[in-house]
């Protein structure tokens, strides 16, 4: 019963938030200069005819509750309407430029915890030694490259004057997705990575002086068993949850990489829809955000079920 009430909890206040968002996001697309009638016709001469069945399509000249009102409707039923650049269904538009951004954050994420934790865990073991002392300034240098500029110097490096990767695309077949993927998704995972290590560090350590990780030695048992066997699961609430954030940042957050590489992703398509504005593909966007990052945290919230039976038991106050 408590998970239940939790997770209901959860999902309550994400249809709460969901809702805010939609409405602020709306608000001020329809409040920022120019609409769907200047997209659409451009420079090109109209008729008052034609201007009022565009004004009619988009519900323009209804009051804003209305027009909200009518769109959510829709949006409920999965119905994103039509863009207003491309002319085809938002919900096309997105499922289209989807799996690369999907790709690319999950393949990101991989090279971070496949990175960040092991190294963060070494570092932690061989604390104020020169290893240590090395991780540390790396993960510190690391962090302070922008990712966009972390692209660059990979392009540079690897595609353009080594060329053992391409220089722009996503690719077509797995391997190719695969080829494509893995520099862009090397300079978004690179700052994550040092904070990845960082966290695991600070959790293991603080977990060195725990009486169970000494009983653990004291029993005999090898250095590495102890970190690893012990030390490393009850480490991993707080890198969990920092994981769990950083996915739904490079599923929402990595539009400088993808111009970077030319990568036809939602955060390209996010740019150009703002820049048409294109007002239901931006907001089936910002929507589709916030959705990714609610269902994150809940997802967190469950893992945490699963890994920490202490977190389990107590589950309604969290």
């Amino acid at each position: 019963m408590a998970v239940l009430s939790l997770v209901a909890r959860r999902l309550a206040a994400a249809l709460v938030l969901l809702g805010a968002l939609s409405v602020i996001t709306y608000g001020l697309l329809v409040a920022s200069p120019g609409g769907p009638e200047q997209v659409l016709l451009g420079t090109r001469p109209s008729t008052p005819e034609t201007r009022a069945a565009i004004r009619a399509e988009y519900h323009l000249d209804d009051p804003f509750p209305l027009r909200y009102a009518h769109w959510l409707g829709d949006a409920v039923h999965g119905d994103f309407g039509v863009s207003i650049y491309s002319r085809e269904p938002v919900a096309d538009v997105i499922a289209d430029r989807l799996p690369v951004t999907a790709g690319l954050a999950g393949y990101a994420l991989l090279i971070t915890f496949a990175v960040g934790v092991p190294v963060g865990l070494v570092a932690a073991m061989g604390r104020g030694g020169l290893l240590d002392q090395g991780i540390t300034l790396g993960s510190l240098v690391l962090l302070a490259v922008p990712p966009f500029a972390m692209s660059i110097l990979l392009l540079y490096g690897f595609a353009v004057a080594l060329g053992w990767f391409p220089v722009f695309g996503a690719g077509d077949t797995f391997m190719e997705r695969v080829t494509h993927l893995t520099l862009p998704a090397i300079a978004l995972a690179a700052a994550q990575a040092a904070m990845v290590v960082r966290q695991m560090r600070a959790a293991a350590l603080d977990l060195a002086g725990q009486d169970f990780l000494t009983f653990a030695r004291a029993r005999g048992l090898p250095r590495t068993r102890v970190w690893i066997g012990y030390a490393l699961r009850n480490a991993a609430l707080p890198v969990l949850t920092v994981g769990g954030l950083l996915l739904a940042a490079n599923l929402t957050g990595a539009l400088f990489v993808e111009q970077a590489f030319g990568l036809h992703g939602l955060g390209a398509l996010l740019i150009a829809a703002v820049s048409q504005k294109d007002i239901p593909v931006v907001q089936a966007l910002v929507l589709f955000g916030g959705a990714i990052v609610v269902a994150v945290n809940l997802l967190i919230d469950l893992a945490y079920l699963v890994v920490d039976p202490r977190v389990r038991h107590g589950a309604v106050a969290l």
